[in-house]
């Protein structure tokens, strides 16, 4: 009988890299192994039932790593996968690496199993210095298999329920499988370790006359990684079981790759997205067998200087990977690290290597972010812009900022919404008033943000373009806030999840603040300001907590009362929090309003809000 090609394989590369250097002794080899592993499941035999196998995932997750002197006299590294570190070292000379995985590297592996497998593999290699030494290790599965089949003449002799009993003990029913006319052909997986094991197997049935029939016997010196397939026929001539036993070994190829880089001792390079405009987060591999894991440092200065060095304690991720985040960074600035453990020898604090510079990200600042550029007849003369064309500040000769101005004084300048204020503010000469109005049919909260007033939807409402170009990475924002306040005194709408009662709940102010990626063909904006809200329609509302194109969102609600008035400068601080720390926004919302459930037209009349010294922080 042909072989059938069903057993499943592991491959496992293995790449020593060989380079004696100066900080290491001139009789040690750096090496650092790549792990490929690879599930294969083919199976050229639609014949055989196929059960739950162990995952990519869960086989990688149970490796183990063995490695030992090339004469075998000793065991000189042993590593389960998930804590193998990155960077090896090995002196020049012969050795044998073993891996495993699967059921049998569990503390109490499954001896008999329909799913659950074994693989082991095992090969020689040499590490010669200044060299770059391929091993490649071919784990194979490592179980007795078996397969049971049952002739048509089983079925034609024998009442419904006859088995066949197999395993590696004939008592001991946690090393044995049961065979029936349901689960033939399935294969089974038995660890058989030890001195040339057996596989008992018993089959029990009862004839169609009614006459029991028991039989068994011993498949003698098993070997791991081998199938021993059975068809059992029973001839009525004689009242005799028999069985033809075939034995194969073919394995498949593996079709999935996991790859562990090889990396050298020292300092690791840092992704780009850990550098950013005011802290980053730099890494190193320590070989703790030749350094331990103390008193193991980090130290940084500006490049090109001759400050002193500012030393910081390197935090143990896992065994031989360390990382910390250096804070109180300049914006655009380079900067130096350095690695420093104890000597080996001496055991005293020393460099480890070269040291690796970075740059910090730059820091975009926000446009007007004091508003002492407002002007009218910009745009209308019934109220003020926040931008003018004559300012001696580029950045604020244009629109940046926007309020609902345009709207609310369809029917007159009385109705404004956010104006300048020269007698209360806290950085230059003015700040920016919001305040919320009743305009003659419709509730209007006092804003401001940044975007532009998009259009009236008639009578019932309007729309917003909000959001602006940006690529910063700030950490929060800061500013100067006032807000003064009563009971809602306007009712027309609320979300499900904050109703407000008219004329016993405060009213409450909110300013936000978001970065992301928004798509303005997707979001109903412009290429400017991508993000459209209608306030006609609450579908356009954007949740910025659950929102897919948000990276960083952070909020702030005030919230008067009647026994706590607000109605005093305070500075305040929103932190940005990131869903995505290694994505990069390209827009920047920020959005005050004196009523928050202004887009509902909630709210009380008397609601304003100041805000002043607006700042981006990147700490």
């Amino acid at each position: 009988m042909k072989g059938i090609k069903s057993i499943t394989a592991v491959f496992l590369c293995v790449t020593l890299l060989g380079s004696c250097g100066k900080d290491i002794p001139t009789e040690t080899v750096n090496g650092a192994i790549t792990l490929t592993l690879g599930l294969a499941t083919t199976k050229d035999d639609s014949s055989i039932v196929s059960r739950a196998e162990m995952s990519q995932d869960e086989l990688l997750s149970t490796a183990v790593i063995k490695i030992y002197n090339g004469d075998f006299s000793g065991l000189i590294r042993d590593y389960s996968n998930s804590a193998k570190p990155q960077t090896i070292y090995l002196p020049c000379g012969d050795y044998r690496v073993d891996v495993m995985a699967g059921e049998v590297v569990k503390t109490a592996p499954v001896m008999a199993s329909w799913e659950q497998k074994s693989y082991k593999g095992s090969s020689p290699f040499t590490v010669t210095a200044g060299q770059i030494t391929p091993v490649q290790v071919v784990a194979n599965v490592n179980n007795a298999i078996t397969k049971i089949t049952f002739d048509q003449t089983i079925a034609d002799a024998f009442a419904a329920g006859y088995t066949l009993t197999i395993g590696l003990s004939d008592t001991d029913v946690a090393q044995q499988l049961v065979y029936s006319a349901d689960n033939a052909g399935e294969e089974g997986y038995f660890i058989a370790d030890g001195f040339e094991p057996s596989l008992y197997w018993k089959f029990s049935g009862e004839l169609k006359d009614g006459t029991a029939f028991v039989k068994s016997g011993e498949i003698p010196a098993v070997e791991q990684g081998k199938r021993y397939s059975m068809n059992l026929k029973y001839t009525e001539k004689n009242g005799t079981l028999s069985f033809t036993l075939y034995v194969d070994k073919s394995t498949d190829d593996q079709e999935e790759e996991i790859i562990f880089e090889p990396i050298s001792t020292g300092l690791v390079k840092s992704s780009a997205y850990e550098i950013w405009a005011g802290h980053a987060t730099v890494h190193a591999d320590v070989d703790e067998t030749e350094y331990g894991a103390e008193n193991i440092y980090f130290e940084y200065r500006k490049s090109n200087t001759e400050d002193a060095w500012v030393r910081i304690d390197a935090n143990r991720d896992s065994e031989g990977i360390y990382s910390q985040t250096i804070t109180g960074l300049i914006p655009q600035t380079e900067y130096e690290y350095r690695l420093l453990a104890p000597d080996p020898t001496t055991k005293e604090i020393t460099v480890i290597g070269s040291p690796l510079n970075i740059t910090t990200e730059s820091a975009p600042t926000i446009p007007n972010a004091s508003f002492e550029d407002a002007a009218k007849d910009i745009e209308s003369s019934k109220y003020y812009s926040f931008y003018d064309p004559a300012s001696s500040i580029p950045a604020n000769q244009t629109k940046w900022w926007d309020s609902g101005n345009m709207g609310s004084t369809t029917v007159g300048s009385s109705y404004t919404i956010c104006d300048p204020d020269t007698d209360n503010y806290k950085e230059g000469d003015q700040s920016a008033r919001l305040h919320s109005e009743y305009v003659v049919i419709k509730f209007a909260a006092g804003n401001l943000f940044s975007g532009e007033f998009a259009g009236l939807e008639g009578t019932k409402g309007g729309k917003v373009n909000f959001g602006r170009p940006f690529t910063g990475r700030p950490t929060g924002l800061r500013l100067w806030v006032k807000y003064s306040t009563s009971t809602v005194g306007r009712v027309d709408g609320y979300p499900d999840d904050d109703p407000v009662t008219k004329d016993v709940d405060y009213d409450r102010a909110q300013i936000k603040i978001a970065l992301g990626t928004w798509d303005y063909r997707t979001y109903g904006g412009t290429s400017n300001c991508p993000v459209q809200v209608n306030t006609t329609d609450v579908s356009t509302f954007v949740d910025f907590n659950t929102d897919i194109s948000t990276i960083a969102y952070g909020s702030l609600i005030l919230q008067g009362d009647a026994s706590n008035s607000t109605n005093v400068w305070q500075q305040i601080t929103i932190p940005l929090e990131y869903k995505d720390q290694t994505a990069y926004p390209s827009y920047i919302i920020i959005s005050c309003a004196a009523s928050m459930l202004g887009d509902y037209f909630t709210g009380s009349e008397e609601s304003e809000l100041w805000v002043d010294g607006m700042e981006l922080l990147y700490e």
